[in-house]
């Protein structure tokens, strides 16, 4: 799936790693709420992940609006950001709050 499809976009996302949940494998904490996007398909099989960005609460799912991707080069994993409607952030803030999980790997943000 393309998805740059997404951009602008409203989405609903289901939180499989809630703010403050620790990852099963790696065991670093989520400083963030993560999830997925139900009935897609990413790549790497899975459905599409999803960041959410300006909510600091955990959550279960999350209604908002995808800002912008991070387009990793060395894996075939996008991760959508989605953020409260009305809300933005910028290239830098979006890889300094994302940096816990990506920092293992090269990746560009992209914008519409």
């Amino acid at each position: 799936m393309n998805t740059k499809v997404f951009l602008g976009t409203n989405v609903t996302v289901i939180v499989d790693r809630p703010l403050g949940s620790k990852h099963p494998q790696h065991g670093y904490i989520y400083p963030i709420n993560y999830g997925y996007i139900p009935n897609t398909l990413a790549p790497d099989g899975e459905e599409v992940d999803a960041y959410i960005l300006g909510v600091l609460k955990p959550l279960s799912h999350f209604k908002g609006d995808c800002i912008a991707i991070i387009h990793r080069i060395n894996d075939a994993d996008d991760k959508l950001i989605v953020v409260p409607p009305g809300k933005n952030y910028s290239d830098e803030q979006i890889s300094a709050l994302t940096e816990f999980q990506e920092r293992f790997f090269l990746s560009v943000v992209l914008r519409q």
